[in-house]
């Protein structure tokens, strides 16, 4: 049985989305579950694909980007379905682990991520550095330091910590954090 993947991570994504489904349906899933979370989220339907498939099926999905969030949890996948007997097939990607070819791209596409990733990493820390340097960068400005006076002009018209963070939309640690270094 193939069972099929779909997820885009908002739903503004729609026509990405109806054609995770079309693509899928024409691969020949019998079974497909789908949702619009980011990856970074707790994905029920993929944990319930996951769950659903059984040894000798295999799960469908159109680009490795829509199963997995990075290498880690690509790996992590992988090993799962394994370990149930289940293989993986990614259509864009020509993937199927059910060959030893198949094997091997999936496993030197995932190294290439992971490598690509910390190359991109390790950019962005060169960047960052650079900038601090140069006095550039001076990290995030504190948006609730910036709205101290208000914090405490609200506060001596006698609201409450919860009341202050929901009108200036600020966290209620932060309400505190202001009002308590005065």
């Amino acid at each position: 049985m193939q069972v099929g993947y779909a997820r885009s991570s908002t739903v503004d994504q729609e026509a990405g989305y109806q054609a995770q489904m079309t693509t899928l349906k024409a691969a020949g899933c019998d079974k497909i579950f789908a949702e619009k979370v980011s990856s970074v989220a707790h994905r029920t339907q993929l944990e319930a694909a996951i769950d659903y498939a059984r040894e000798g099926d295999t799960l469908v999905v159109t680009k490795l980007d829509r199963l997995a969030r990075s290498v880690t949890h690509l790996v992590v996948i992988g090993a799962r379905l394994d370990a149930k007997g289940v293989s993986l097939k990614v259509l864009e990607q020509a993937i199927d682990t059910s060959t030893s070819t198949g094997r091997l791209m999936f496993n030197m596409l995932g190294a290439i991520a992971q490598f690509e990733r910390e190359l991109m990493l390790e950019r962005q820390r060169e960047g960052v550095a650079k900038a601090k340097a140069e006095g550039k960068y001076k990290g995030r400005s504190p948006t609730a330091r910036a709205k101290a006076l208000e914090v405490h002009r609200l506060r001596s018209e006698g609201l409450g910590a919860t009341a202050i963070s929901k009108r200036l939309n600020i966290s209620r640690a932060s309400v505190y954090r202001v009002l308590g270094t005065s």
